[in-house]
């Protein structure tokens, strides 16, 4: 019984609950999918209705409208356009995180007949890329999971420590259209919130220094380069990681809209060099901050560079507040380590 969700009050909302939820404390209960509310003064759709002690059971959800898996924008039937992963139901096709063992996720795609969808296209090289952010920024994971035959993807649980995390499936099922969906996941447990790093230009991870130009603009498509060095010395030799030199995912603060970004040109085309600057075309949906993640493989090894950027005026509101600093980036050592199976 999909029940169609306009979200036009989404992000306002959250901002706000999300803002109030993340303090000093303990998160109760089992990992389960987390409710969620609309805040348009309309109607509300729960996002989930409990778990057992591993990750929830499978539930019914609402059909949403318009996303667009690779650079955040909607194109629904009705309804404003929203930014991708902010729907569990999208097109007909709902995200449900299903009961898996402890230190396993897993979840199914249920597609417009209502059964699991085991059909998917390869994109990126790979069916299905699953990202994972914590609520508050400070955690994330981009693995790839394994399909089974009965439509279960399951994946070594990317959920690390306690909080209210945000799952996103980024994924083309066969003969439809490229799709992102999103559901609040809760891991119990004792938490205490880490507030967003301030803007800067450069960030180092595992003895890398990766470097940002350029400045985003809401509603605007926007070069932003990212150069890759080492002890100094540019990195000309980055290596293809799922047929590009680099992924780049960002997350608006607040509701944790979704854009995933490729660079331009693509490995072996002839123009496109293996570094030390990689370029991206991005787009981001609205004034705030946002947290940017930034794939890249050298040595054999995946690594994620992370940078908080601002986007127009409103950004102004998203100043840090004083806590325990958080990482400004992962060091994975090896693509199984990186989760990227």
């Amino acid at each position: 019984m999909n029940t169609a969700m306009k979200l036009s009050g989404f992000a306002l909302g959250l901002a706000a609950v999300f803002g109030a939820a993340y303090g000093v404390g303990q998160v109760a209960g089992p990992v389960t999918p987390t409710a969620e509310s609309r805040h348009d003064g309309a109607e509300e759709a729960g996002h989930g209705t409990g778990a057992d002690s591993a990750h929830g059971t499978d539930s019914e959800h609402g059909a949403g409208h318009g996303t667009d898996s690779e650079h955040g924008a909607g194109h629904g039937t009705e309804g404003p356009h929203l930014p991708a992963g902010l729907l569990v139901s999208d097109r007909g096709y709902t995200l449900t995180p299903v009961a898996a063992p402890a230190g396993e996720f897993a979840f199914r795609v249920l597609g417009p007949d209502g059964r699991p969808v085991t059909a998917y296209d390869v994109a990126h090289d790979k069916r299905m890329h699953l990202i994972v952010a914590r609520r508050d920024l400070s955690g994330f994971r981009h693995v790839h999971p394994d399909l089974g035959s009965d439509g279960t993807w399951r994946v070594a649980s990317p959920l690390d420590g306690p909080g209210v995390w945000r799952a996103f499936a980024d994924f083309t099922p066969t003969g439809g259209e490229p799709l992102t969906l999103g559901v609040d996941v809760t891991v119990p447990g004792p938490l205490t919130a880490r507030p967003l790093p301030a803007p800067a230009a450069s960030t180092t991870v595992d003895g890398y220094t990766v470097t940002l130009a350029g400045d985003p603009q809401p509603g605007r498509t926007t070069e932003l380069t990212l150069t890759v060095s080492r002890d100094g010395v540019p990195v000309t030799d980055l290596e293809p990681y799922l047929g590009a030199y680099g992924h780049l995912v960002a997350l608006r603060q607040g509701d944790l809209a979704y854009l995933h970004v490729h660079p331009e040109g693509a490995p072996g085309d002839g123009r496109t060099p293996p570094g030390p600057a990689v370029r991206f075309l991005a787009e981001v949906p609205s004034a705030g901050a946002y947290r940017l993640y930034l794939d890249f493989k050298h040595g054999g090894t995946v690594r994620t560079a992370e940078f908080t950027v601002v986007a127009g005026t409103a950004a102004a509101t998203a100043a840090p507040t004083p806590s325990a600093p958080a990482p400004t980036g992962t060091a994975t050592h090896g693509e199984p380590g990186h989760g990227h199976n």
